[in-house]
């Protein structure tokens, strides 16, 4: 099984492939050079492999090589920011206290 995420700009999501084929994607929107996640989704027929982790992963990793902060709106991407810690430090406290309230 071969994965692919990569960032298709022009939809506003993260595009997740197996062997070529969409599974899935993470949606986001951009403030202020923060990217919010507002949805992440792995289609049914790829459901229970893992692929959900394998999308938030190289999404925030895209997100801390160019250097930006998020806010994870999305229940699925907020629960794994606060299970990894070591992605903790990329949420703008600040912007995800607003958007909140």
């Amino acid at each position: 099984m071969t994965t692919e995420v990569t960032d298709s700009k022009d939809r506003s999501r993260y595009e997740l492939t197996v062997d070529g084929e969409l599974a899935g994607f993470a949606a986001y929107r951009d403030m202020k050079g923060t990217r919010v996640f507002t949805h992440t989704e792995v289609f049914p027929a790829f459901g229970g492999r893992g692929l959900g982790s394998i999308l938030v992963r190289s999404s925030l990793d895209e997100v801390r090589g160019r250097g930006g902060t998020l806010v994870a709106l999305c229940p699925f991407v907020d629960r794994f920011v606060r299970e990894h810690a070591e992605y903790g430090d990329l949420v703008d406290a600040d912007l995800d206290v607003r958007l909140r309230d």
